[in-house]
């Protein structure tokens, strides 16, 4: 279960960083869009020994309304602000290309099926707390 949730925030993360590219082709003005929702998005599978692969799949995306003011500063306060994350997901296995012998081709990683405005949840993803 731990690396199921490495791979979704994984995931999440290079959601985040190609979100530029997703705001030039997208109908809905993602700049002033509040909510969770599932997108298409495009990475480069790749594991050591392997040429990397280009993955379409559905992940989340989004931000989430909340009223809780971060504290930045000690004491911590423990936080319990809503993300957009993973509600429902499948696992998918591609064969990555041109692998040396002694590697495993397979890459496994998760589809989104559903998402949701919710706390973070440590079982599925990577969540920063003080």
């Amino acid at each position: 279960m731990k690396l199921h949730g490495v791979l979704l925030a994984a995931l999440l993360l290079l959601l985040l960083a190609g979100c530029g590219s997703v705001l030039e082709t997208s109908a809905i003005d993602l700049r002033t869009f509040v909510g969770c929702a599932v997108r298409e998005f495009t990475f480069l599978a790749k594991k050591p020994g392997c040429k990397g692969l280009r993955v379409t799949t559905d992940a989340c995306w989004g931000r989430c309304e909340t009223w809780e003011k971060p504290v930045l500063e000690p004491p911590y306060i423990k936080s319990y602000h809503r993300v957009c994350t993973y509600n429902e997901t499948k696992m998918t296995t591609v064969k990555l290309p041109k692998c040396d012998p002694d590697v495993d081709p397979f890459y496994t990683y998760p589809v989104a099926i559903r998402c949701d405005c919710d706390i973070c949840s440590t079982a599925t993803t990577e969540c920063e707390t003080a």
